[in-house]
């Protein structure tokens, strides 16, 4: 299974922020659209970064005006980025080994979609499901 086909599945809708952004209003916009993660781009184009709630609640723990900090300050910088043909579970390692749940997924440097571990699971779980049923039919036609 390729990213473009779990891009499929969901909304094409990517949120995103500029940099200058406050902590404050991010933490709005993650409620409002019930998300974890919001790419950080000055054009909603090209990735500057990705701020997520972890990033919240790591500067929480040392600094007490963090609300009023630009997103732009506590974002993570250097992007793991993905490609609508790549696998799913290139994707999977990635997202294990460097410890994330969202990855946006770029196209000649341009944002065309993000895709969370929630979609990777909800994917695998389908394709699973696909599979068994295929199984089931297959043993009861025998």
């Amino acid at each position: 299974m390729r990213i473009s086909d779990v891009l499929k599945s969901k909304s094409a809708d990517v949120v995103t922020l500029t940099p200058d952004t406050t902590v404050r209003d991010l933490i709005a916009v993650l409620a409002e659209h019930n998300i974890g993660a919001v790419i950080v781009s000055t054009d909603q184009a090209t990735v500057a970064g990705i701020v997520s709630e972890r990033d919240i609640v790591r500067r929480l723990s040392s600094e007490t005006n963090v609300l009023d900090t630009a997103i732009g300050d506590i974002m993570t910088a250097q992007v793991q980025t993905a490609k609508p043909d790549d696998s799913v579970d290139d994707l999977m390692r990635i997202m294990t080994e460097h410890r994330i749940r969202h990855v946006p997924v770029v196209v000649d440097g341009a944002l065309r979609g993000i895709v969370s571990i929630g979609d990777v699971v909800k994917s695998r779980i389908g394709q699973l499901e696909f599979e068994r049923d295929q199984l089931e039919s297959y043993v009861h036609t025998q």
